[in-house]
């Protein structure tokens, strides 16, 4: 898996756990529907820290919490 795909994965796993849109995420984060669709698709391929964080307050989360899941963690850059 790419590592761009990663942040895609654990967007959308969460959002499906909590049972929210991209649409609501949007809304509860602050962060533009536009963005989100754009990282989400795969355009945006590096989010910024501030992107980020506020993603992850929005699932009420800290931004340590939002990146520690297992496909990240074992991530290598050497493949």
């Amino acid at each position: 898996m790419k590592y761009e795909s990663l942040f895609v994965k654990r967007i959308l796993t969460l959002c499906k756990e909590r049972g929210y849109s991209i649409n609501h995420l949007a809304e509860i984060s602050d962060v533009k529907q536009s963005t989100l669709d754009n990282i989400v698709r795969g355009i945006t391929k590096n989010p910024g820290v501030k992107t980020i964080h506020k993603i992850a307050i929005a699932f009420n989360m800290t931004v340590s919490e939002f990146l520690d899941f297992e496909e990240l963690n074992s991530f290598s850059f050497d493949e």
